[in-house]
């Protein structure tokens, strides 16, 4: 009698553990349990080191703004032509804000048109060069500095912008959150390949439709995660532009081994069909 008693206590304990376990991963938020994959080798393996890549603007210059929680961010700036409160704010991969981010950035800003272009730089300057690095850093990022660097950013646009949102991988996720804190400046969010938030109420609060491009190949924002955030958004009672490509994690970056430039293509025409009628 004793001995089933045990049994009974010790599977009592151990069920216990493992409902605080999943309650501990379920209240981490999107951006926590992207940054969690840092952990995993598979992922960290699955990023090959970039190749080599080097560019220069003639149009950009960085710049340092304040951030509410009595700090500064760093940034890089790309003026429209015209003067307009139509703004993209673009967030980088995992590697940080490399030559990579803005030669997309100004790519961006010369096919769009007038728009103000701002790449944010959620790691404070730091930029890495091995996929260990980017793990470490991801992992570093604390949301609580990522959301001052995020609302320091919406202050120095302005009260009056238009804001659209772009990110890659880490910064896909980031791209979505940056749009729900936008509130009604909001007027689009593209996510390439990013951790999709999972709560529905906080879906409900986006002033704008999102534009999603991911990888069915990808082994953790995969086909599964991406059928759950189209439900959740259309619970939420919002517009999923959704683009799924037979390509793997990673692939619009020409850096990475794995680019894949015909899904890139497509990808980035359907971004800019997207973006230009919300920025006129």
């Amino acid at each position: 009698m004793k001995k089933i008693l045990c049994f009974i206590l010790a599977l009592s304990c151990g069920l216990c553990a493992v409902s605080q376990s999943k309650m501990a991963c379920c209240s981490k938020s999107a951006t926590q349990q992207f940054a969690m994959l840092a952990s995993n080798k598979k992922f960290v393996m699955a990023h090959a080191n970039p190749r080599p890549y080097h560019f220069q603007s003639t149009i950009g210059k960085a710049i340092i703004y304040a951030t509410p929680d009595g700090k500064t961010a760093d940034a890089f700036e790309m003026k429209a032509k015209s003067p307009t409160n139509n703004w993209l704010l673009v967030v980088h991969e995992w590697w940080g804000l490399n030559d990579f981010v803005k030669h997309e950035s100004e790519k961006l800003y010369n096919d769009l048109g007038n728009v103000n272009v701002l790449d944010l730089d959620l790691y404070d300057g730091k930029v890495a060069t091995t996929r260990e690095d980017a793990g470490k850093l991801m992992q570093s990022v604390k949301d609580d500095r990522a959301v001052a660097i995020i609302k320091g950013a919406i202050a120095y646009v302005g009260p009056k912008a238009h804001i659209a949102t772009i990110g890659w991988c880490f910064g896909g996720g980031w791209s979505l959150q940056t749009s729900l804190m936008t509130g009604k400046q909001g007027v689009a969010c593209v996510m390439y390949y990013g951790m999709p938030e999972q709560d529905v109420n906080k879906l409900k609060t986006l002033n704008c439709d999102v534009l999603g491009n991911f990888a069915n190949k990808d082994g953790w924002i995969n086909p599964k995660v991406v059928g759950q955030f189209a439900a959740n958004m259309k619970a939420a009672g919002k517009k999923l532009d959704l683009h799924q490509y037979d390509a793997d994690h990673g692939f619009a970056n020409p850096s990475n081994p794995i680019y894949d430039s015909a899904a890139t293509k497509d990808a980035y025409a359907n971004t800019l069909a997207f973006l230009k009628p919300r920025l006129r």
